[in-house]
């Protein structure tokens, strides 16, 4: 029966991995977060920035 225990430990272990790597990776698919919001939010404030600096 301790055999069985030991044997479960990595079985369980690598299945929760793969749920947690789904889990982790959801937002990925839909294009809402990484680097596309972040790039164009930085394309936004550059922008902004230079609007301010050519009215002056």
């Amino acid at each position: 029966m301790a055999s069985l225990a030991w044997l479960l430990i990595p079985l369980l272990a690598a299945v929760g991995a793969g749920l947690w790597g789904g889990w982790a990776a959801r937002n990925r698919k839909s294009g809402r977060t990484g680097d596309h919001m972040e790039l164009n939010g930085y394309a936004a404030f550059r922008e902004a920035m230079e609007k301010s600096r050519s009215g002056t």
